[in-house]
């Protein structure tokens, strides 16, 4: 068994993390689905807004509340064990916000306030890092409330997924910042008191936006008031969370070099915060039919054949240039999946996942659990050392 299949049983988050097409939705699903399968209680989080999870599950579509799949359409044959259950959903940003709100303000009349107030409408599922943040916040109300054993976190392409990672440390910076601090003064008297360049700063924004637009922001973060506390409390308790040697990374990548670069630098950038990568993904690698033969060889033979076509008999010919074209296809097949190899080369050591597993490019489409249970196979069968085959 390999150290993935043993995390599924072992884990409480993972996330996986990786640049846009390489599969990192696919792979989400499958690990929910053979936590699933171990007995466990296991939830699949999509913070990217298309509908590729839900058509992965051939659901219609997923929302922001937890949405079980039911047992006939993952056990199909019966065979999991008993007690397991797959859950999942898509960020809603706008109404986990909303939830928040109404969660932890400390009556009805501090939440129509936020809740009523423009800027808020405005920036609710709009504003940089509100999409990161509240999906840290469906995050720790799935840790803290939802009762799941696994909860599996696919996250957005790579660098807006350092962001979901640094969520939690960019609310305490902003709790921490002067102006944030103004801005939460009781009265206009804080705007009087602060300092000329904080002033100069205001009216300079005034002209740009309008003096309404101001007010209506001023009156936002004072709606906040008496919440500061909890914000900060919730934001190192998540901080915690993704420290936690129950929560691991799970790098997924694809044979392409840009690919394997964006893994290396969030696989650093991991490593910079002491946080641990469980396992590196590597979806639709192209296997090698070329038996050991080399492409340039291959190419030559494909060039003999050529040659010996265009002299060749009629009654020949035809074969003759068939059987080129398949040794010219052939020859850069190989010199494909070489170069996919050599990109390949030791990233689990530079990546420093323990295992490293290897899904080959599929002749169909990932849309339903037939297909998940052929990449399941692929993922969790992965040895800790496995070499490319």
């Amino acid at each position: 068994m390999s150290r993935l299949a043993t995390d599924l049983e072992t884990r409480h988050v993972l996330v996986c993390c990786g640049t846009g097409g390489v599969g990192k939705t696919t792979t989400s699903a499958v690990l929910a689905l053979s936590a699933a399968r171990l007995g466990r209680r296991a939830i699949v989080v999509t913070i990217d807004p298309a509908k590729r999870l839900a058509d992965t599950l051939g659901l219609e579509a997923l929302g922001n509340v937890a949405h079980e799949i039911p047992r006939e359409r993952w056990d199909a044959d019966g065979t999991a064990a008993a007690g397991g259950q797959m859950f999942a959903l898509m960020l809603d940003t706008p109404a986990t916000f909303e939830e928040l709100v109404r969660r932890y303000s400390s009556n009805d009349e501090q939440t129509e306030r936020i809740l009523d107030n423009r800027f808020y409408r405005n920036i609710a599922g709009a504003l940089s890092g509100t999409q990161e943040y509240m999906a840290m916040e469906k995050l720790h109300e799935l840790h803290e409330e939802g009762g799941y054993d696994l909860i599996v976190v696919d996250t957005p392409p790579t660098r807006h997924a350092l962001d979901f990672l640094d969520a939690p440390a960019r609310l305490t910076r902003l709790l921490d910042n002067r102006i944030f601090r103004v801005l939460m003064a009781p009265t206009r008297t804080g705007l009087r008191i602060a300092g000329a360049a904080l002033q100069a700063f205001f009216r300079t924004v005034a002209k740009v936006v309008g003096a309404e637009v101001i007010d209506d922001v001023v009156a936002f973060f004072r709606a906040f008031e008496g919440m500061e506390q909890g914000f900060r409390e919730r934001a190192a308790t998540m901080t915690e969370l993704l420290a936690a040697p129950t929560t691991g990374f799970v790098l997924v990548t694809s044979p392409r070099s840009d690919a394997v670069r964006e893994a290396e630098y969030f696989a650093e950038r991991l490593a910079e915060s002491d946080l641990e990568v469980a396992a590196l993904v590597v979806n639709r690698v192209h296997p090698d039919f070329s038996e050991g033969r080399d492409a340039g060889a291959l190419a030559a033979r494909a060039a003999e054949l050529a040659s010996r076509a265009a002299t060749a008999p009629p009654a020949t010919h035809d074969a003759i240039a068939r059987m080129a074209a398949r040794y010219a296809n052939l020859a850069e097949y190989a010199a494909l999946t070489r170069r996919e190899r050599e990109q390949l080369d030791d990233a689990g050591t530079r990546i420093g996942a323990v295992t490293v597993a290897y899904v080959p490019s599929l002749t169909h489409d990932v849309v339903d659990f037939t297909a998940l249970d052929t990449v399941a196979s692929h993922v969790l069968s992965a040895g800790d050392t496995e070499a490319l085959g």
